[in-house]
């Protein structure tokens, strides 16, 4: 058994579970751009203190590499914390980050998230350097 096999995806304009990679198609080398990460683009998922988004990773895998490279990690586990056990928090945080990311090489920008209540999604974009 490998953890992948519990790793689910999907297209993310119908599904709210699948992470969304915002980001250009083609970069130049070692120039900075923004990636933005969110999960319910289309479809909100829900964000209660009993169904929420914990975290959204960003990876890349360079062209012809072996392995990935943790680029982010957005953490929501504080989500929606109240001093009272009965009754959820004031304020919750929706699933969206952004990062800002430099590459060398062209390669796939893999982003995964974990529901609570559903586990493991991940989606991928395919990104060029110039």
């Amino acid at each position: 058994m490998k953890l992948g096999d519990f790793v689910q995806s999907g297209d993310w304009k119908g599904e709210k579970h699948v992470p969304v990679i915002g980001a250009p198609d083609s970069v130049k080398a070692g120039e900075a751009f923004k990636v933005d990460l969110c999960v319910g683009k289309e479809i909100a998922h829900p964000n209660t203190a009993a169904h929420y988004i914990k975290w959204i990773k960003l990876l890349f895998v360079p062209n012809g590499g072996k392995f990935a490279i943790e680029l982010a990690n957005l953490s929501f586990d504080v989500h929606g914390d109240t001093m009272d056990a009965e009754h959820p928090g004031p304020a919750f945080a929706d699933p969206f980050g952004s990062v800002r990311v430099k590459l060398s090489a062209g390669g796939t920008l893999v982003a995964q998230s974990y529901c609570n209540i559903h586990g493991l999604w991940e989606s991928s974009k395919t990104i060029t350097v110039n």
